[in-house]
């Protein structure tokens, strides 16, 4: 199949940048989107071209890496799936792609479709640690957890950090990425001593970091692709309205 794509090109942040126009022929439909930008890259090296930067690590769907916008879309045109599990079979052979990083002013560019995500790692350090000893691996049956509450704290671990929730966004806000990793721990027993703090310590270190705030558009659940709920949203605000009465027992 032969595709055309549309590219943004920066070369650093202090640039500006712009589109640039690529003919990517030949690809096979089995590839995955970033095998077809590998592709691109190698002949873009053999004629001298500089080639595209993107970010990839596992190329599993687990890192988060590969984010970037295709045709307006965070990861692309297929629900829950991330760029690098995306295939190319889902494209019209001579369809024409625009291609763009995230566009937050909390992920500055780096080059190309490549940003710096490190304010997430910034935000969960902001949620301190747990203070609770573990020890060597307890029984399963020592602490007792409701299926309910066991359930919602996995589904918010399933969060790979990508920051397709900030890209989608309107107003750039990383209210959903905020809350699936402070709920994760917020809603396990081991999670209560450093609740109040946790909560009210990410929730400042978003803000810190410029992300906008949420006005409940839902774009971020659409874009997810581990399709996070925006109920762990309510539940974060919850435990911020909470922390800010905060008294022994409120939390519980």
């Amino acid at each position: 199949m032969n595709l055309t794509l549309n590219v943004w090109r920066q070369e650093s942040p202090r640039e500006d940048g712009r589109f640039e126009r690529y003919e990517a022929n030949d690809i096979s439909p089995d590839m995955s989107f970033l095998e077809m930008l590998d592709v691109v890259n190698e002949r873009l090296t053999e004629s001298g071209d500089d080639p595209i930067a993107f970010d990839h690590d596992c190329r599993e769907g687990i890192c988060g890496m590969c984010g970037m916008m295709i045709n307006g879309r965070a990861h692309g045109p297929v629900d829950h799936t991330t760029v690098c599990q995306l295939h190319m079979r889902v494209f019209e052979d001579g369809e024409e792609l625009w291609l763009e990083p995230w566009r937050a002013e909390g992920f500055p560019i780096v080059k190309d479709l490549a940003v710096d995500r490190q304010a997430f790692d910034r935000i969960v350090a902001a949620g301190g640690y747990i203070s609770v000893r573990t020890g060597q691996a307890p029984d399963a049956s020592a602490v007792l957890v409701p299926k309910e509450n066991s359930d919602l704290a996995f589904d918010a671990a399933a969060c790979i950090s990508c920051g397709a929730c900030v890209a989608a966004c309107p107003n750039a806000s990383a209210m959903l990425f905020t809350a699936a990793k402070a709920s994760h721990l917020n809603l396990l027993p081991q999670g209560q001593p450093e609740r109040v703090s946790r909560t009210q310590g990410m929730v400042a270190a978003m803000e810190e970091e410029r992300f906008g705030h949420c006005t409940n558009h839902g774009a971020c659940q659409n874009a997810c692709p581990k399709g996070i709920s925006v109920d762990y949203i309510a539940m974060l605000n919850r435990d911020l309205w909470k922390a800010a009465r905060h008294r022994p027992g409120d939390l519980g």
